[in-house]
């Protein structure tokens, strides 16, 4: 058991805080501004940098390193907003996870490199109007027939909806009842059948667009089923390291919040001194940092355990669920430390815990993650219907 990186992850870390900090304030402000995502151009330049799929795998195009390595760059991209992280998000612990897994070998080739290139951004689409964390309740359909697939429904909540290009959609394949009828189809942007709803209007996520998916007789390849019915629990396995994800995208609002604002309790003067020098605000400062170390060394035990496959409900759930809490704690103990220059929107600060309450409800409400929790301490699934 280790608690130090090892010299090539303290460098690949020192290489992501370089760029993002060098390249993405400004980037991040204009996005924020304007509601829209990342750049086509931006996300390649990821790519040519080595930040896209970093732990998928060099034959897919991918640079072939652990959950931790993705999790490290990942943390360091959030740090200066949601938006400009969100690519490496879905690049490497995102839907695309579940594509290179479970997919098809001739949709794995087609789709997993293309999102390493940056030619490509796939999101996930899960919820639905009557299906949020009662997931299993969704109901947009899809039949097979010969060899297409043809789905009707509506999707809702889908981070990515109306400018991503493909999308991994959880839909029921068969008549079975609750989670043996899920499966889930990749439909891709200029499929016939697929309309957006306006963009969603949200309190924070400004740059990760938001829409309804409609799918009206929506037909796709029967050879774009990434897991059949039957495959509900494969796609949560995969969905235990997007957990990871979210988690560290929470983190990057706490620990850029943190560094932010240790800057400025040593710059900011009151009563002839540094605010730094009053014990109330070492205090704080003290607090804020034990919880974004608390909730890095859970995630990363997560990602840790799960270095030959994906990670456990257990792991991942206490990693998300402590990191959404914490995000919006020193979050907001950063915005108090910092006044009206933290309420101001011409700083970061609010943004970012604008963001982390976003990150408590995506993904899994922090509350449904502890129910998550304690099923798997007690070894059983509570069913919330009865």
């Amino acid at each position: 058991m280790h608690f130090t990186l090892t010299s090539d992850q303290r460098e690949l870390q020192a290489a992501a805080r370089q760029f993002a900090r060098a390249e993405l304030p400004a980037i991040a402000a204009e996005l924020e501004r304007d509601n829209r995502p990342p750049s086509r151009e931006l996300i390649h330049r990821y790519a040519a940098q080595g930040f896209l799929g970093i732990n998928v795998s060099t034959e897919l195009g991918g640079l072939g390193l652990g959950n931790i390595e993705a999790l490290i760059v990942l943390e360091e991209f959030a740090k200066i907003s949601s938006a400009v992280g969100f690519p490496i998000f879905e690049s490497s612990v995102g839907p695309v996870r579940a594509i290179e897994h479970f997919a098809p070998d001739a949709l794995r080739k087609r789709i997993v490199p293309a999102v390493c290139a940056g030619d490509m951004v796939v999101a996930v689409s899960m919820s639905e109007p009557d299906a949020g964390s009662a997931l299993t309740d969704l109901k947009t359909k899809g039949v097979i027939s010969g060899d297409t697939v043809v789905l009707n429904g509506t999707k809702r909540w889908c981070s990515g909806g109306g400018h991503a290009d493909a999308y991994v959609v959880y839909c029921r394949l068969s008549d079975a009842p609750g989670a043996k009828g899920i499966g889930a189809v990749l439909v891709e942007k200029g499929a016939p059948g697929l309309s957006f709803g306006p963009p969603e209007q949200l309190m924070g996520f400004r740059g990760i667009p938001s829409s309804d998916l409609n799918f009206d007789d929506c037909a796709v390849p029967v050879g774009n089923i990434i897991v059949p019915a039957g495959g509900f629990k494969q796609l949560m396995e995969a969905f235990d390291l997007e957990r990871c994800g979210n988690a560290t995208m929470a983190l990057g609002q706490a620990s850029g919040a943190l560094e932010d604002v240790c800057v400025y309790v040593q710059e900011r003067k009151q009563f002839g001194k540094p605010i730094a020098e009053f014990q109330a605000v070492q205090l704080k400062l003290a607090e804020m940092q034990m919880k974004c170390d608390a909730a890095r060394l859970l995630i990363w035990r997560a990602a840790a355990n799960a270095e030959e496959g994906l990670p456990s409900v257990l792991d991942s759930s206490v990693g998300k669920c402590f990191a959404n809490t914490i995000a919006r704690e020193v979050a907001g103990d950063a915005l108090q430390l910092m006044g009206a220059y933290g309420y101001s929107k011409e700083f970061p600060m609010e943004r970012r815990l604008r963001d982390s309450w976003g990150w408590g409800i995506a993904g899994g409400a922090i509350d449904i993650q502890k129910v998550n929790i304690a099923g798997a301490m007690l070894g059983r699934r509570f069913d919330q219907r009865r």
